[in-house]
């Protein structure tokens, strides 16, 4: 929550140096540092998921559907 509330407060910078006409480069250097905010965040949420749903499938030996979609998500991922 407090890493979404601290992207959040990124954007509306962001959103404030368009309305104020800032430097290009300096706007598409916040850009930068929201994205990495946003794939912290991402990781993050991979972590759980691989350590509670996917941990869970394996040990339940159901744990190829939750790999596929795992390795689909980060795959999608690295595309960007």
């Amino acid at each position: 929550q407090r890493r979404m509330r601290k992207i959040e407060g990124q954007a509306k910078g962001i959103q404030r140096m368009l309305e104020e006409d800032r430097y290009c480069i300096d706007i598409v250097q916040q850009l930068g540092a929201l994205a990495a905010a946003a794939d912290e965040v991402s990781l993050l949420i991979l972590k759980d998921h691989i350590e509670g749903c996917v941990t869970n499938a394996i040990r339940d030996d159901s744990g190829e559907v939750q790999i596929k979609e795992l390795v689909d998500t980060i795959r999608k991922a690295i595309r960007r």
